[in-house]
């Protein structure tokens, strides 16, 4: 959350924009696995155990939400009353605690934009971890998508050629809400100048 506020802060040095900061976390550490699906072979609870207090005092804007993500992505939305969300991380580790968040999308879309850049960090692991799209992160993306018919998280799919060869790209995704009063509003003139110009270069 330090290194998501300086980048926040260099952002609004070059948009005339205001940004909420909202991080998630039990402040405990690693809940216990649930089953095959969070990893019980790779991630043990009590992992990654963080000091709420000196976070909090390290933070100048971001609010820390502290509690099971089942619990507090039901109440986050009537709590705090967030501006449109339009990015989330997720570095959630486990099936279960992915699929509790991705609840938050249940909330009325005044809420959030239309699209929605997402970041899960564990879609990806080391050779012992062993990631597969039948646990983790991987499996919530896929049950949330068989889940909706008009709301889905789907790669971004132009970030490697954007940015080739970098190894974070295929971990961006932009969550969809085709039904979003807002999905189908024309915003494409400045990329659609640039695309232009990029075809008249060839």
């Amino acid at each position: 959350m330090v290194n998501a506020e300086m980048h926040i802060s260099e952002a609004k040095k070059l948009f005339p924009v205001d940004v909420e900061l909202y991080g998630f976390d039990t402040g405990a550490g690693m809940p216990a696995p649930q089953d095959y699906r969070d990893f019980p072979h790779y991630f043990k609870p009590g992992l990654y155990k963080m000091d709420p207090d000196l976070l909090k005092r390290k933070l100048r804007f971001a609010k820390l939400v502290l509690g099971p993500v089942k619990e507090t992505c039901n109440t986050f939305i009537s709590e705090y009353e967030p501006a449109p969300i339009g990015c989330v991380f997720h570095d959630l580790d486990f099936y279960s605690s992915t699929a509790d968040a991705l609840t938050i999308f249940d909330a009325d879309p005044a809420y959030f934009l239309p699209r929605i850049y997402m970041y899960f960090d564990d879609i990806k692991g080391t050779h012992v971890w062993a990631v597969s799209e039948f646990a983790g992160e991987l499996l919530a993306i896929d049950e949330f998508n068989r889940n909706h018919a008009f709301k889905k998280i789907a790669p971004e799919r132009s970030m490697p050629v954007y940015y080739p060869d970098q190894w974070w790209t295929d971990q961006i995704y932009i969550y969809h809400d085709f039904h979003h009063p807002q999905y189908n509003v024309y915003v494409a003139d400045e990329d659609q100048i640039a695309h232009e110009n990029q075809i008249a270069l060839r």
